[in-house]
């Protein structure tokens, strides 16, 4: 009895640390300007577009990465020599990018950003854009 109330009680303690890491995990915002000169530089940096694959052959930042957020945690693997480099998250407007920066925190990625204003204000810039894959 008393095994079984200290088991259920650990289980408790680990739910609820793995529903509050992530949500404390913040990427660093990276403006517009600042990835203009990270992609000018030498600097090595991975553009990670968690859109649709629609949305990216539409239209993304040059040299971007794509994989949609919904699938990011099952196609780790293709990030896999990246989990020390910096890698900067964009969407369309936000809500994705938070959803894979936690997929990735939780599996040990570490150098994070998050591009502010993400697609949306790149485009409304005028700043170059890819198409196709």
């Amino acid at each position: 009895m008393k095994n079984s109330f200290v088991s259920k009680t650990v289980a408790v303690m680990l739910l609820a640390l793995a529903l509050i890491v992530p949500a404390q995990v913040t990427a660093k915002d990276i403006s517009q300007a600042q990835l203009q000169q990270i992609m000018q530089s030498e600097q090595q940096v991975i553009l990670l577009d968690v859109r649709t694959v629609d949305e990216f052959v539409a239209g993304h930042i040059p040299n971007a990465v794509n994989i949609p957020h919904k699938e990011l945690a099952a196609r780790l693997a293709e990030l896999s020599g990246a989990k020390n480099s910096q890698i900067v998250i964009y969407c369309r407007s936000g809500r994705r990018a938070e959803v894979a920066k936690q997929v990735l925190v939780i599996n040990g990625f570490a150098q994070l950003d998050h591009l502010t204003g993400d697609f949306n204000e790149w485009t409304s810039s005028g700043l170059p854009i890819s198409t196709g894959n």
